[in-house]
């Protein structure tokens, strides 16, 4: 069985929102309450628990190739999702097993043996993982697992009418991107780049992205960490800490004896 994955080229993305609403369509998902949030022109605005694709909509100055102006406004648009980490913080978090890697490399969340903890939610590094305020259980995409075992790719890449979302091996998808990028690079567009994490602690991402400018405008830390990398040193701490009460407890003794 392939590990499979997402490659999202922001570059086509239009706005369109097809891959969000096919996701809620496929996996009949509520949704937002169509409220007008007033931030943007996107009213879903994030990942949630009724959200698990999401098209952003960002405003910015952006290089022109070939032109007079070293810039120009313009809209750029990416469709983010789960990033099913290769060492995912949530799952090393989950206390009941609830949250499992699937044969084809996703992580996936069992609703039926979730008991709405939120560890899995404070321990991912790109704030995906989202609790349902009607029941307290935590949800966020599948990759699409259902129609994956069936022999079909994900609801949001067959409906992306541009094929910014594109579904497959992970090994033909990462080689795809870097076509992609000396595709960009010949037509003048040099401050397009791939985003793996790969240079965090996740170890790489099963749904990766070709955006352009600063990862960190769409949300994307740079180097994203598990929380777990951390335990190290926390137990590094507690076990100075156990010593020096240890030997404060000893020397305390030690005086009233005398």
């Amino acid at each position: 069985m392939s590990v499979t994955g997402f490659f999202t080229d922001s570059t086509l993305c239009i706005g369109c929102k097809a891959c969000e609403v096919a996701c809620k369509e496929w996996n009949q998902i509520p949704d937002d309450g169509f409220l007008w949030s007033g931030l943007s022109y996107d009213n879903t605005i994030e990942l949630s628990a009724s959200t698990w694709r999401h098209v952003q909509f960002l405003e910015r100055s952006l290089p022109v190739a070939g032109a007079r102006r070293r810039e120009s406004a313009a809209w750029e648009f990416h469709s983010d999702v789960c990033k099913h980490c290769e060492n995912a913080g949530c799952l090393e978090a989950c206390p009941t097993g609830s949250i499992v890697r699937t044969e084809f490399g996703g992580v996936y969340i069992q609703p039926d043996v979730c008991n709405g903890c939120g560890y899995c939610v404070v321990s991912c590094p790109f704030g995906v993982p989202d609790r349902n305020p009607s029941d307290g259980r935590v949800f966020k995409c599948t990759f699409c697992y259902d129609r994956q075992r069936g022999g079909l790719e994900p609801a949001c890449a067959k409906a992306c009418p541009t094929g910014s979302i594109a579904f497959g091996p992970l090994e033909t998808l990462h080689d795809r991107a870097l076509r992609r990028l000396e595709e960009l690079g010949e037509q003048g567009i040099r401050d397009a780049s791939i985003y793996d994490a790969s240079e965090g602690s996740v170890g790489g991402i099963h749904a990766f992205s070709l955006v352009r400018g600063d990862p960190r405008a769409y949300n994307l830390p740079p180097a994203p960490e598990i929380p777990t990398v951390h335990l190290k040193t926390a137990w590094r701490s507690a076990a100075a800490g156990a010593l020096f009460l240890l030997a404060a407890c000893a020397a305390a003794f030690a005086g009233t004896r005398r």
